[in-house]
């Protein structure tokens, strides 16, 4: 195993990883249905919340399968440069990590962030239980996305943080010192994160911390995978319908944590079965999975796909027809722009809802789904919580990826049935999944 350094570009070149990518990838249309077996890497949202619990637990963790990209490296780098032991093993998929009993070793450090939202989000109430100061920023676009709900918990918890600038937007500063505890008031229609970061970090606050989540809350399930996650390091999280979460004061526990693989990295594979008519099998992803966007396989069956959901794997066979649905994609929004990708095939319309937090991520993805939809001249309306997609022939075009992996890895999935359509700036899948156009080209 080799430690990480904290210098971005030495252990992990996440530019040199982009930087292997052409301007544009054309997309050949295959000859017939898919039928393959695909390996999927381990989930990010996953694989950042462990990695951060791991530092604040007491003792050696191994996180078994992590995901190695763009979003997990800043996260990696940020805890290297704060002073924490890391040591990673890419050939054996793994990364074994020196717990500090929720004490951060350096203060006084500036944590870049890039564009990986759920190290923005996550990172500053645990960097609250610091000596301090630390500021932290990312790229332009991460100024652009919301965070101040985040501060106003942090602030009514006792920690000690404010804003680098402008108010509402990154940088943020934390100054450390601890937190106090007692109740605040989380609102959670913008973002599960903030609720996920304060969450990690509440048990080392100074007495038992309440969380009541206002506004309703979206992407629900990721809550879920954080609250799972610190089980398994050994800290229960008591939560209510009412939306209350009541987190005791306690210590993690190290232990080895296996990640299990990407649903949302999945659902690409199991959109070109529906599509192509074909099947596709992902192991390690099963019944027992905490992910929220493991639901996309039951919108493919609604399509009238075949879908099987093991212990173990996850099928979808193609019918070779699909029906237009309209669905509430609040929960598992990350799949949208896949079911978005794939419905210009199905025989009547598809409408999907309630998604205008998507707006917010990184790019306006209603927005952008909608205007890329129609340069293919696939006939879409754009609602303010949604889309409206209608069947018809899609007609070569350049995508435009908006520098957003999951806006060029679900119309790559359009390219396998449609002719014509180029993916620009193909690397941003670094953020999530690099090697993704080497499997999808395993289709053929």
């Amino acid at each position: 195993m080799r430690p990480v350094t904290g210098i971005p570009g030495e252990d992990f070149s996440v530019e040199d990883v982009r930087g292997s990518f052409p301007p544009e990838i054309a997309m050949q249309p295959l000859d017939g249905p898919v039928d393959a077996e695909v390996q999927i890497p381990g989930s990010k949202s996953v694989t950042n919340r462990a990695l951060i619990i791991a530092v604040l637990a007491d003792g050696e963790s191994i996180i078994r399968n992590p995901l190695f990209s763009d979003d997990s490296y800043w996260l990696l780098n940020a805890l290297t440069q704060l002073g924490f032991k890391i040591y990673v093993d890419e050939s054996q998929a793994q990364v074994q990590i020196l717990g500090q009993r929720g004490i951060i070793p350096k203060n006084d450090v500036d944590v870049y962030v890039g564009n990986a939202g759920t190290v923005a989000r996550f990172l500053p109430p645990a960097l609250a239980l610091g000596e301090g100061p630390y500021r932290v920023d990312g790229v332009a676009r991460m100024r652009e996305r919301p965070v101040d709900d985040l501060v106003c918990a942090m602030l009514q918890l006792g920690a000690g943080v404010e804003y680098g600038g402008e108010e509402g937007r990154f940088p943020l500063m934390v100054r450390g010192g601890g937190i106090r505890g007692g109740e605040a008031r989380v609102e959670g229609s913008k973002s599960s994160q903030f609720l996920s970061g304060l969450l990690m970090a509440a048990p080392y606050a100074e007495k038992q911390v309440t969380l009541w989540v206002e506004g309703g809350l979206v992407s629900r399930p990721y809550v879920g995978i954080t609250t799972g996650v610190m089980r398994e390091f050994g800290v229960e999280v008591d939560s209510s319908e009412e939306g209350r979460y009541v987190i005791e004061s306690a210590c993690y526990q190290a232990g080895e944590y296996v990640v299990e693989p990407d649903a949302s990295g999945a659902s690409y594979f199991f959109a070109a079965a529906a599509v192509t008519g074909g099947r596709v099998r992902v192991p390690g992803l099963g019944s027992g999975s905490t992910q929220g966007d493991l639901r996309f396989v039951e919108v493919l069956r609604e399509m009238g796909c075949e879908v099987e959901i093991a212990a173990d794997y996850v099928e979808v066979r193609g019918t070779g027809k699909l029906r237009g649905v309209e669905v509430d994609m609040n929960e598992f929004s990350d799949t949208m722009i896949t079911l978005a990708a794939i419905a210009p095939f199905a025989e009547e319309p598809t409408r999907i809802t309630n998604i205008e937090h998507t707006r917010h991520q990184e790019t306006d993805r209603i927005s952008a789904v909608a205007t890329e939809l129609a340069r293919m001249g696939v006939r879409v309306e754009e609602e303010q919580d949604g889309l409206r997609i209608s069947p018809g022939p899609v007609r070569p075009a350049l995508v435009r990826t908006y520098g957003d992996h999951r806006i060029a890895m679900a119309f790559a999935v359009t390219g396998l049935v449609a002719s014509g359509i180029t993916i620009q700036d193909p690397g941003c899948v670094t953020k999530t999944f690099p090697e993704y156009f080497e499997r999808l080209d395993a289709l053929r």
